[in-house]
């Protein structure tokens, strides 16, 4: 057995340590343009060196200050893809990544809008004027309702009634509250609030104040004056009508299949939630990463959205000049340290820029045919695709494409959109694409006959036709993801006028 003794021992080995710097770029590879943008502006606030750069591309664009200076020319414009080869031609178009598009104001046009002095209209250089109030305030649900409360309401007290119904409501418009909690808050009758929130479901827009689906609908159908009681036992049997058992539901309403149809065109005419008609949120838009065009002659130009792209400096003249006044050590690395960041981060955003550019370029190359000709000529393609092709990593491709969309004239789309699993062909040629091989499903769903309704075995069959080696099971979950039918279903709802 070998003593136990004391051991001093020197190793060497090799690691690979995420530093810092290396972090941020990682991340800021797979934030969208909004997130780097707040990212940005918040190390505006906490490193004194950046500044924002707002020349608005008139001045070249500016590398790190202080930086290697090995960094490729950034280019506003990914070279001309030619649609045959790929290839790029000899004159591309290029501009600084910083270019942006101004909008200029001429002074001297200002008379052509009249003076706002004039005819009790303030100019903007009046202390008191505020832009704020120019904005007009879109109505609320609520302002909307004691409006009509107050006109159409005679009682007083049935007024302050409605205006505690009015708390109570959901943004759909559905009344969410309890009538006797509301009655003891108030001390009043609990009937006196039920007539009230009768009262209130006649304002508008119908079917506000409702309880449940079914009130929701029968107050609509009432302002419609459509409440027969056909319709009315449609609307005691929702749970058949969701089940698609019209047989059923036609017996029970007393309708045949035309009355039956044009039943169920009107319940899908309803608005099952009317108080989002009001909702103040605004839909945030998508705005694109990459913009992608064609060029006369073909071929497409591939260029980076400049309205996207933060563009910050590094102030190296104040970095000089406080240097020179600092006497403290401790002030001192502080200072280099900062601006050491705001040279990292301004290396960075290039470097993330280039390399959006250069996978949605690789991207382009690789999926001619569908910004020519459609979805249907979609090819599978993974990550590993184009990772080789631009000789990067396949974890690089996956963060640039996380949360980036591409403008082309076909539409706006999100850059993992393009990476599609691949099925095979049966003849032995080049595999399709998923998304192509659904977007033929639904086209020949949407073509199909009401008297020859395709069954998946039948779907198969055609597209074996096709080239497409599929089985059914595939098929049936596809179909299920675009939220179609069976061909049962199909069949049944063509027969009965339904779609």
């Amino acid at each position: 057995m070998a003593a136990l003794t004391q051991r001093l021992d020197l190793r060497q080995s090799q690691s690979l340590v995420m530093t810092p710097q290396l972090q941020q770029a990682i991340k800021l590879l797979q934030l969208s343009n909004i997130e780097v943008a707040a990212y940005v502006e918040q190390e505006l606030e906490q490193n004194p060196l950046l500044e924002r750069d707002d020349s608005g591309g008139d001045e070249a664009p500016a590398e790190p200050a202080g930086g290697d200076g090995d960094l490729p020319a950034r280019d506003h414009e990914a070279p001309l893809l030619d649609s045959a080869d790929g290839s790029a031609p000899a004159a591309a178009s290029e501009a600084p990544l910083d270019t942006d598009s101004v909008n200029m104001w001429d002074g001297d046009s200002a008379s052509a809008l009249g003076t706002w002095g004039s005819g009790g209209r303030r100019d903007f250089d009046d202390p008191d004027f505020n832009l704020g109030d120019t904005l007009t305030r879109e109505l609320s649900l609520r302002d909307h309702l004691l409006a009509q409360i107050n006109v159409d309401i005679a009682d007083p007290v049935d007024r302050i009634i409605g205006s505690q119904l009015v708390d109570h409501l959901d943004e759909s418009g559905w009344f969410s509250g309890d009538v006797e909690t509301i009655a003891n808050g108030l001390k009043c009758e609990p009937a006196r609030v039920e007539a009230t929130l009768t009262a209130l479901q006649r304002l508008d827009p119908p079917g506000i104040f409702a309880r449940s689906l079914k009130e929701c609908l029968a107050l609509q159908l009432r302002d419609r004056n459509r409440l027969d009681p056909a319709m009315t036992a449609l609307l005691d049997n929702l749970e058949l009508l969701a089940k698609r058992e019209h047989a059923q539901l036609m017996k029970l309403c007393g309708v045949d299949a035309e009355d039956f149809a044009e039943m169920v065109s009107e319940i899908k005419a309803l608005d099952p939630k009317p108080g989002l008609v009001f909702e103040g949120s605004v839909a945030q838009t998508v705005v694109p990463d990459v913009l992608v065009r064609p060029v006369p002659g073909g071929g497409w130009a591939i260029e980076l959205n400049q309205d996207t792209l933060p563009r910050v400096l590094v102030n190296q003249r104040y970095y000089t000049q406080v240097t020179k006044e600092l006497r403290k050590k401790a002030d001192r690395d502080f200072l280099t340290e900062r601006f050491h960041s705001a040279n990292w981060l301004v290396k960075s955003l290039h470097q993330r820029a280039q390399t959006i550019l250069k996978v949605a370029t690789e991207i382009v190359r690789q999926q001619d045919a569908f910004f020519r000709h459609g979805v249907q000529h979609l090819r599978p393609l993974v990550l590993r695709d184009i990772a080789t092709a631009i000789e990067m990593h396949e974890s690089t491709v996956s963060r640039v494409t996380s949360n980036k969309f591409l403008a082309a004239p076909g539409g706006l789309y999100e850059l993992k959109y393009f990476f599609t699993s691949a099925i095979q062909n049966s003849d032995g040629g080049e595999a399709h694409s998923a998304e192509a091989v659904r977007f033929r499903i639904k086209t020949l769903i949407d073509g199909e006959p009401a008297d020859d309704v395709l069954s998946d075995d039948k779907l198969v069959e055609m597209l074996r036709k096709d080239g497409v080696d599929i089985a059914r099971r595939t098929v049936a979950k596809y179909r299920e993801a675009l939220r179609i039918p069976s061909s049962v279903q199909r069949r049944r709802d063509k027969s009965l006028g339904v779609r």
